[in-house]
């Protein structure tokens, strides 16, 4: 790999590099503006990386199926029953066709649509009652509002304090996540916050009546699986899904004409009602374009990463089995060969024509390949009814003098919360 380019070699493994940049995502943007689509470099845990942000190189990676254990090395505390992160391949394929019979079903989300409705209209309530008194935080209340929608869909019922959970999740990647890149957070806070969240996963289990846990019980699953499955899936499914809304509502409050154009359509489709039906969702054809460009802009997992089990070409390059493949999805969604003036809000590049014109891998929101997520229309489905509840009933502008930073904490997080205030629409 010696012919990839990439920066010198530095003795503490590139946590300086990292640090500089002010994250991983920022340091791959750095990469590739200065190195090319293909780079090689390091990261802590990875002795030898490289980093793709071509579509059609990523295209060539799309079927491998490991991921590199050191790199998820910090979820193993959550996971009693081995990393779910980095099944075998042999064990992860099983495993990944049991998540999707429940959690890519049309028909069950279909099902589950009215409840959906029911939290999202009560979480408008609520934030019209406190517009009132002046800017509303959107990040953890909508990631609160993704656990309770998880939870009803696929773990049998609601939690009896959500905004807890929300917060014991915060806490436990920020010292966990904390430790691949050496930091010394607070171990005993983070252990704390995990015994909190198995007992809540507990609870959920005790209850029975899930379609989820009926599924992995059929499946043959081990009870400690079944936990380690659910509280993960807890954890992916409330934080990508509610900072996918928030960025969404955030680049919609900068961008007036787009703005205008979403409302115009979902008062066209919704008419006098305050909230869409299961098939309404179809015909929300500009509000689904604002979405995928806001998950462009800000994808909710700005990266992924896989490991070769044998010698991979990368074009000229051969790329050594045990190579660290690393996928900065940001970096490849700010391509200006593929996304022109790539950091402007444009909904318009998602029309059919658009998007038949780019590359496959140009657009990466919820990975790619065998280990993809397996909730993505799930989150689609979620994240354009909460976006058509809340944008039918306010209008939102942005807060003067409130800074807007993406930070890494798992998912692509806004450091001090995203906050608009907000108007009640006619």
């Amino acid at each position: 790999m010696r012919d990839i380019p990439g920066p010198p070699p530095q003795a503490d493994g590139g946590l300086s590099a990292i640090s500089a940049a002010g994250g991983l995502h920022t340091y791959q943007l750095e990469l590739h503006e200065r190195y090319g689509p293909l780079v090689r470099f390091q990261l802590p845990g990875a002795p030898a990386a490289i980093s793709v942000a071509d579509p059609v190189l990523l295209e060539a990676t799309a079927a491998i199926d490991k991921r590199p254990d050191k790199l998820f090395e910090f979820l193993e505390p959550l996971c009693e029953a081995g990393n779910l992160q980095t099944l075998p391949a042999a064990e992860h394929g099983p495993f990944r066709r049991v998540l999707l019979s429940v959690l890519a079903g049309r028909r069950s989300h279909e099902a589950h649509f009215a409840g959906f409705v029911t939290l999202a209209t009560e979480l408008a309530d609520r934030w019209e009652r406190r517009a009132a008194d002046g800017p509303v935080a959107l990040q953890h209340d909508l990631s609160e509002l993704s656990l309770r929608m998880i939870a009803q869909y696929a773990l049998g019922g609601g939690l009896a304090d959500p905004a807890r959970v929300v917060s014991a999740f915060e806490t436990v990647l920020t010292v966990y996540l904390g430790r691949l890149y050496e930091r010394g957070d607070d171990a005993a806070r983070g252990e704390r916050a995990l015994a909190y969240l198995r007992e809540v996963v507990d609870g959920v289990l005790a209850r029975g009546g899930s379609e989820l846990v009926t599924a992995l019980a059929e499946a043959d699953m081990s009870p400690a699986r079944i936990r380690d499955t659910v509280l993960m899936i807890m954890l992916a499914a409330h934080h990508t899904t509610g900072v996918a809304v928030s960025w969404t509502l955030h680049l919609l409050a900068g961008n007036p004409g787009p703005a205008a154009r979403v409302a115009a359509e979902v008062d066209d489709v919704l008419g006098a009602r305050p909230a869409p039906e299961y098939a309404d969702l179809r015909r929300l054809t500009y509000l689904e374009m604002a979405l995928k460009e806001s998950m462009r802009l800000y994808p909710p997992g700005p990266y992924g990463a896989r490991e070769t089990t044998e010698d991979l070409l990368l074009g000229p390059h051969r790329v050594p089995a045990g190579t660290t493949i690393f996928y900065p999805f940001w970096a490849v969604h700010l391509d200006p060969r593929h996304w022109p003036d790539p950091h402007a809000f444009r909904p318009g590049r998602f029309t059919p024509e658009e998007q038949a014109a780019r590359p496959r891998y140009a657009y990466l929101p919820f990975g790619l390949g065998p280990r993809g997520c397996e909730g993505a229309s799930l989150a689609m489905v979620e994240t354009q009814l909460v976006l058509a509840v809340l944008l039918r009933r306010f209008a939102f502008e942005p807060v003067e003098d409130h800074p807007v930073t993406p930070v890494e904490r798992f998912v692509l997080w806004a450091e001090h919360d995203i906050r608009l205030r907000l108007t009640r629409r006619p």
